[in-house]
């Protein structure tokens, strides 16, 4: 425990030193995998404008697994819902999770912030936690985010009462352009945590596997079609792969498909991933 906070001070300290330089055990293994995919779109839908001579990421979703550094220039409000078959704990059944939340913010000249809360057991609209994540630009192209996730959870149904805390880096690849004018088609991130980034499940403990993963994460996402990517991700315990469409050209709806759980850490076998999220802007910073 003496750990753990250590660890969520430094991260917090050094992120928000950046910034301001800047302007001046979840319930079992299966919630923490459900955490793992629907808390990172939660930063995924960065709304940004063409307009830009840097290239920024495209629309579609860059990851499922983990988070990354953009939020956007938007104010806009979402709903996510995630699914994952088999669960961890039962065979042969799957489970939901949602989340809902706003964004708001200018991460050119202060930063975006996204606020948002997670139902885990959506058939008995119960067991929230929230999420609060903080994204400033840097350089060229690039994007830093500190977040904190799984906050406020019920310690009786949770193995990460304490929550989640991370800061991560992505950038969007100038050489490689979208099919669609002003976008990236190559964008990666990598970042480093605690909570469910760093411990291994009970589970693994008990097998001889240790305690602790890498406690570092990575995502590269790479635009294959118009709207379509194909995602590589390291969660920090375990691989997995994905793919991010927009299948309707006018709508701003995501739609995320994938398969997790790669390596015999905190899972042991391979799990299906869906996720569906809507934004919906409010307005739009200039």
């Amino acid at each position: 425990m003496k750990k753990n906070i250590i660890l969520s001070i430094v991260i917090m300290t050094v992120l928000f030193s950046i910034l301001l330089f800047k302007i001046s055990k979840a319930q079992d293994a299966f919630e923490h995998s459900l955490k793992l995919k629907v808390d990172s779109l939660i930063s995924e839908r960065a709304i940004f404008s063409i307009a830009d001579v840097t290239l920024l990421p495209n629309n579609s979703t860059h990851s499922i697994m983990t988070p990354t550094g953009w939020v956007g220039n938007s104010t806009y409000i979402f709903a996510i819902l995630g699914g994952v078959f088999p669960a961890e704990y039962v065979k042969t059944k799957g489970d939901l999770i949602g989340a809902f939340g706003i964004a708001f913010g200018n991460s050119d000249k202060y930063f975006s912030v996204s606020a948002s809360v997670n139902i885990t057991r959506v058939t008995e609209l119960k067991d929230f936690s929230g999420n609060i994540i903080l994204s400033r630009k840097i350089f060229k192209a690039s994007s830093i985010a500190i977040g904190g996730i799984q906050l406020f959870a019920n310690p009786k149904v949770s193995d990460a009462p304490d929550g989640t805390y991370y800061i991560s880096f992505s950038h969007a690849v100038q050489t490689v352009r979208s099919i669609e004018a002003g976008y990236s088609g190559l964008i990666y991130t990598i970042g480093i945590g605690n909570g469910r980034f760093l411990y291994k499940s009970p589970w693994d403990i008990a097998s001889g596997k240790g305690k602790y993963g890498t406690g570092v994460f990575a995502n590269i996402s790479y635009e294959v079609l118009k709207n379509v990517n194909i995602n590589a991700e390291w969660s920090g315990l375990n691989l997995g792969f994905s793919t991010g469409v927009q299948p309707l050209k006018k709508s701003p709806l995501i739609i995320g498909l994938g398969v997790y759980n790669l390596t015999k850490n905190s899972g042991d076998r391979v799990s299906m991933i869906g996720t569906i999220g809507y934004p919906f802007s409010l307005s739009k910073n200039k």
